[in-house]
């Protein structure tokens, strides 16, 4: 079956603009120069800490190798600005962005192959992280630096207070949310406390967001690949249907889930945390400096989600590096993805409080605590290496993800709708939307 080249609107001019300034793939005519300083993109907030930790990266590739390195940070319209730049034929070399774009960015060709054998710490890397950076074509297009994923953050006290063990299973895990709900856990004499804090907005697509921590651990899926790189929805299979009623009746029956869930982010969901208003979290571990700092490290703990009927698998995100066509310098370029993922360069990004790049390492042989004793960032680095998951690398994950989000928002939000039809709908949504990128099942 011959697919289509998807692109979103307003990047086909920009995509076929810099196809057409090359005559080999990835810009494999560019004329090299070896001492051509590498220009590096990271999508993070100018003169914040996530600048910070990447010059700092920067600057120890620089004398590790003598490649000079430009960092610009970038957050407001990153994408927009990329369109631009790719539109001028001066993309930069180097950009270090979220995992879920190569989808993206490599349907738009602007990326171009990275040559494993030229990575001589890809060996090392964690299997799903080297997983992560593949496109649909097999071929390696990114190179992840910094994970991420999802565990369980408790209040302690709470938990304590009620004489409850940490969750082990769903079963567990119900009824804890239902106990922090119903028993006052916080000692106030009021039943103003819930179970669990839950981001269910359609923004960004954040219900779909977190709720695939509880699908993929029953089994379920957003879509599931059937071979040859195409997909077909998965929101009707059994394990999927069961996830989505099982998390339902946490809010619909149980009411353990933070009023209002259905129109908050993250931020509001995070206030709900810390101002001792919920007792569950599951999160990443970036939350942890500012939970030590405004509720105090000894109030809450970190344990690995519990098991579900199938596992305990979890969402897995972070930051990639990609090499972008039409580099000048391309054995520079290899050579700060080679960096960024060895042993040096995974330490350099995790040193700091708040200023780091490297949240959890992605090189299977460097060990956490030799930069960050506290045992929570260690529970983290083993959730995501025995039970990490990345979004699949189509070509647009981000209409999936925001498709489901709004039917997981509306079942959250009407207890009244049925399962059963809503999902059946949704499945035909995913269905239009993958044929739409060239994928679906014909």
């Amino acid at each position: 079956m011959q697919r289509s080249r998807w692109v979103g609107a307003g990047f086909l001019a920009s995509a076929l603009i810099l196809t057409s300034c090359t005559s080999g793939p990835a810009g494999k005519d560019v004329e090299q120069d070896s001492r051509a300083p590498l220009q590096l993109w990271t999508r993070t907030t100018p003169g914040g800490p996530g600048e910070k930790g990447t010059l700092a990266l920067a600057a120890a590739f620089e004398k590790a190798t003598g490649h000079k390195v430009e960092v610009t940070a970038i957050f407001d319209d990153f994408e927009t600005k990329l369109q631009q730049r790719a539109a001028q034929r001066d993309l930069p070399d180097i950009v270090m962005n979220d995992v879920t774009q190569l989808g993206v960015m490599h349907s738009q060709g602007l990326l171009r192959e990275i040559d494993l054998d030229k990575i001589k710490h890809a060996k090392d890397l964690v299997t799903q992280g080297l997983g992560s950076g593949k496109g649909l074509d097999g071929k390696q297009y990114g190179l992840p630096y910094s994970a991420q994923a999802t565990a369980l953050l408790i209040r302690k006290d709470w938990r304590k207070e009620l004489k409850l063990e940490v969750p082990r299973n769903w079963d567990d895990f119900a009824a804890m949310a239902e106990a922090f709900t119903t028993e006052d856990p916080d000692g106030d004499g009021k039943k103003n406390t819930y179970g669990l804090a839950a981001p269910l907005s359609t923004k960004r697509g954040y219900a779909s967001w977190y709720f695939s921590n509880f699908l993929w651990a029953a089994g379920g899926d957003f879509i599931t690949e059937t071979g040859n790189g195409e997909y077909r929805p998965a929101m009707t299979t059994k394990p999927s249907v069961r996830a989505m009623r099982w998390f339902r009746d946490l809010g619909c029956k149980a009411k353990a889930i933070q009023p209002g869930a259905v129109t908050m982010d993250t931020p509001p969901t995070n206030e709900t945390f810390e101002a001792g208003k919920t007792g569950m979290f599951a999160v990443g571990p970036y939350l942890l400096p500012r939970f030590d700092d405004v509720l105090g490290k000894d109030k809450y703990e970190v344990v690995p989600m519990p098991k579900g009927p199938k596992d305990a698998t979890v969402l897995a995100e972070g930051g990639t590096v990609y090499l972008m066509a039409g580099s000048e310098n391309r054995a520079a370029q290899d050579a700060f993805a080679d960096f960024a993922v060895s042993p040096e360069g995974q330490r350099t990004g995790m040193r700091g409080e708040t200023g780091f790049t490297v949240q959890l390492p992605v090189n299977k042989t460097v060990d956490i605590s030799e930069v960050r004793p506290d045992p929570r960032w260690r529970t983290y680095a083993e959730v995501y290496r025995a039970s990490g998951r990345y979004a699949p690398s189509i070509p647009n994950w981000s209409a999936v993800r925001q498709t489901t989000a709004e039917t997981v928002n509306a079942l959250m939000a009407d207890c009244d709708l049925d399962i059963r039809t809503e999902l059946r709908d949704l499945d035909k949504k995913l269905a239009a939307l993958l044929e739409e990128q060239g994928i679906g099942t014909s």
